[in-house]
């Protein structure tokens, strides 16, 4: 019921009278069970209170009943996204969707159900997440989460019993059913592995010893790896820039605000459809926490957001999350490896997958002290499993079931002190940074993240000749694991073995600003660059990304200017500023201008008609506004160039370690590939009917309802804050469809009240149900660069014109 004509008091009595309604007879949850019938002992309950855009601040007495309410308000919001998840970590997916279909990605980078199968039933047949539950704090989940955990699954599962799906992706579908809290702790295991054995799933499930039947359609191994391959794909498979997720955040200190206290602008590049959402929603415990933001789906904390004191965001790191191990093996058998001179066998773990009409598929993998076996890291880098050797792959995040304590811990934090201390106390972290700002102008910047423990003295020592080349370029280690001299150590500050101790993690504080586009933590803050850390960690004194160097000039000439408003982070967020067409529109516009007859040479050898692009180009605002003109073109164009065109031809000054941000720059005109990359973009926005000037809204744009939204930003190659990556579809009209890129966007700051001063975006809207009202309510306001205000206070739920309250309780 909304209740938009209600006298506040009125409001506020109704919810009161729901919150009492909902609790007051309801005892303190039981101790957890692991049935999908019962979940505790006591019945749960919550109330949840919507507010504008589907928004819901969910209310309860302690933390299993918190996550009820907030299980129950995920699946109203995203229960076939959900679903289909709880299918991936079950291994089920080859049984449903069969085996040779692709997963989304959101949970591993398997290039089909099959392997996604054969490595999650793994998991779970191994017992690796009862494991992981049943470790004690602080290695383990505390009790809270465990009961927050237990909460969501209940909560969800009371969603499926008391409603019916109406989202046509899973409508009367049977694998939509209940799920237990090893359920939604097998998924917090597969976000922590992302980096690691999730980006190693083809590899893992695929490897095999010497003389055995491989596995169909997977063509046999290479008989050596080459160093220099092997570097240059490493580097290619850890590189930030290309994951489909990346961030900027950015956190202003005191000195430079208008009213002394920090504000944070944090802007995650995201998946935009599937399992790696972000769902936007508030926690509330009277007198225990009290955190707004939005948590990844089927995730029971905030993992990104603010309190009243402090505000955080992440962004993926260079940190390398995993390394390898190269196993000597028993010359008598290839499933033995030698350790000082003594044989281990391997642990063969068997797996038998169902699969949709055709019979259950049964594989092998192999398991070592190290880690699994793994046969490749990535088609680019195989890694062959021979007579002599094979390669294991550690990931310690296998081992932490941790993240969503830290998110937790920083939702209680009370400044960036507390947000440190959480991050040291929880360990939880596996493969992002963490940018932070408070209410009394502090600002924090560090790489706290689980890290295996390699240092560059151990790397230099027990590096096999594949490691010499590997670690250097990318922080790939490869060991000998023959050794037991080269066992990776613990630090003393460490929650787990084998890991580094928050101690070692590159960290800034108390910076006028402190920002990360992806890149190192070098320059968190260029004035103050941060150096000492391990390889591994990431790279010192190196050419910086175009957005980084973007951001990096943004921001601290937004620093430099002072007394900066939440108003100013809303002002970046969209500016939509290109530093690539800075850089080199005008050199670009003038090289056009030079051709000879104003043709050039495409790449099919046609002579092509470029002397329309050359106005064009030179008249562009250099902005990928959806109304800006001459976008487009340079987009196409400088995609093909860079593609081609290796740095060192390109730019006539070179990158200068004194001078990072500015460096390289100055566009070689005379470089070969700058008049067929033009060739090419004039004659491919000719063939689609594309206007060379056309606006980048009418061919950047997302549709919704059948109506078509432009879509601002731009990709990584162009170095735009506000980052859209979108595949190219002439015949849809252009970048038809958004595939990740800005996601929950939130400007905060305050203002010397106990509310907080804060401005978000969910681009993609709550929902992916397409007969839902908040399935593109925010896409529109995202296309429109308007914001949302955020309702955190009582005071401002409760005056909510849209205010719903829903108190929500098992039937059992």
């Amino acid at each position: 019921m909304h209740l938009s004509t209600r006298p506040i008091l009125r409001r506020v009595a109704l919810a009161g009278a729901a919150l009492l309604a909902a609790t007051a007879a309801v005892p303190q949850a039981a101790a957890a069970t692991d049935d999908r019938a019962a979940v505790g002992g006591g019945k749960l309950s919550a109330v949840i209170r919507y507010t504008e855009n589907g928004i819901p601040h969910i209310l309860a007495r302690d933390y299993a009943q918190l996550g009820f309410g907030t299980g129950w308000a995920q699946a109203a919001d995203q229960v076939c996204v959900l679903a289909d998840g709880f299918v991936t970590v079950a291994g089920e997916r080859s049984r449903w969707f069969g085996a040779d279909a692709a997963p989304d990605f959101s949970l591993s980078s398997a290039t089909k159900n099959l392997s996604s199968d054969l490595y999650f039933k793994g998991v779970r047949e191994s017992g690796t997440v009862e494991q992981l539950l049943a470790t004690p704090a602080p290695a383990g989940p505390t009790e809270d989460l465990k009961e927050l955990m237990r909460g969501w699954a209940a909560g969800y599962n009371a969603w499926l019993a008391q409603n019916k799906v109406t989202d046509p992706a899973c409508k009367g579908a049977g694998w939509v059913h209940p799920v237990t809290t090893a359920d939604v702790a097998a998924r917090g295991f597969a976000v922590s592995v992302l980096g690691g054995q999730g980006r190693g799933v083809d590899g893992i499930t695929s490897a095999q010893p010497p003389g055995a039947t491989a596995t169909p359609g997977t063509a046999a191994a290479p008989a050596a790896t080459d160093p220099a391959a092997a570097a240059e794909a490493a580097r290619a498979f850890f590189d930030t820039a290309r994951y489909d997720m990346g961030s900027n955040a950015v956190a202003f200190a005191g000195s430079t605000t208008a009213n002394g206290r920090g504000l944070l602008l944090g802007n995650p590049h995201y998946p935009w459809q599937g399992g790696r959402r972000f769902w936007q929603f508030q926690q509330t415990i009277p007198g225990e926490l009290n955190v707004s933001g939005a948590s990844l789906l089927g995730t029971a904390v905030v993992n990104i957001g603010f309190n009243d004191k402090v505000a955080w965001s992440h962004t993926v790191a260079t940190g390398t999350p995993v390394n390898l191990h190269q196993l000597a093996l028993d010359p008598a058998d290839p499933t033995a490896y030698l350790v000082d001179g003594k044989p281990e066998r391997m642990t063969r773990r068997t797996v038998t997958v169902p699969v949709a009409g055709g019979a259950p598929v049964t594989r092998t993998q192999w398991w070592t002290r190290y880690g699994p076996v793994v046969s490749d890291l990535g088609a680019g880098l195989p890694l062959p499993w021979t007579a002599q050797t094979a390669y294991a792959l550690n990931d310690p995040n296998a081992a932490n079931l941790r993240g969503s304590d830290t998110a937790l811990a920083m939702g209680r934090a009370r400044s960036v002190a507390g947000v440190q201390d959480a991050l040291k106390r929880t360990q939880g972290l596996p493969w992002v940074n963490t940018v932070a700002a408070d209410s009394a102008g502090g600002t924090l910047f560090t790489q706290t993240q689980v890290l295996p423990r390699i240092t560059d003295e151990l790397a230099a020592r027990c590096s096999t000749p594949l490691g010499r080349a590997t670690y250097p370029a990318s922080g790939l280690a490869v060991l000998d694991g023959s050794r037991g001299d080269c066992a990776i150590g613990s630090d003393p500050d460490a929650v787990q073995p084998g890991v580094f101790g928050p101690g070692r993690a590159p960290t800034l504080q108390g910076a006028p600003y402190a920002e990360n586009s992806n890149d190192s933590a070098w320059l968190a803050n260029a004035d103050r660059p941060l150096t000492g850390y391990e390889r591994i960690w990431g790279t010192v004194a190196t050419p910086r990304s175009l957005r980084t160097r973007g951001a990096v000039e943004d921001v601290s000439a937004m620093a430099a200017k002072g007394r900066l408003t939440v108003a100013d982070l809303q002002k970046q967020q969209f500016a939509n500023r290109v530093p690539a067409g800075d850089l080199a529109a005008a050199d670009a516009a003038q090289a056009c201008a030079a051709l000879p007859g104003g043709t050039a040479t495409a790449s099919d050898g046609s002579a092509v008609d470029v002397s329309a692009a050359c106005g064009v180009m030179a008249g562009w605002d250099r902005t990928t506004d959806s109304a800006s003109r001459g976008a487009l073109l340079f987009d196409r164009f400088w995609r093909r160039l860079t593609a081609s065109t290796p740095a060192k031809d390109l730019w006539l000054v070179p990158f200068s370690v004194a001078d990072p941000v500015r460096t390289p720059r100055t566009l070689n005109r005379a470089a070969p590939g700058i008049g067929r990359a033009l060739a090419d973009a004039v004659a491919e926005l000719k063939a689609a009917g594309i206007a060379l000037d056309a606006p980048l809204g009418e061919h950047q744009f997302v549709v919704r309802g059948g109506r078509r939204l432009p879509v601002g930003g731009g990709t990584e190659a162009l170095g735009v804050w506000n980052k859209i990556e979108a595949p190219w579809n002439a015949a849809a009209g252009g970048y038809a469809e958004v595939a990740h890129g800005s996601s929950h966007i939130q400007a905060v700051g305050w203002d010397g009240s106990r509310c907080p001063v804060a401005r978000t975006l969910l681009t993609y809207s709550q929902s992916s149900n397409p007969g839902s009202p908040y399935y593109a309510d925010q896409t529109r306001l995202y296309s429109e660069e308007r914001w949302v205000t955020a309702r955190f206070c009582e005071r401002d739920i409760l005056t909510s014109p849209k205010l719903k309250v829903v108190p929500v309780r098992e039937r059992r």
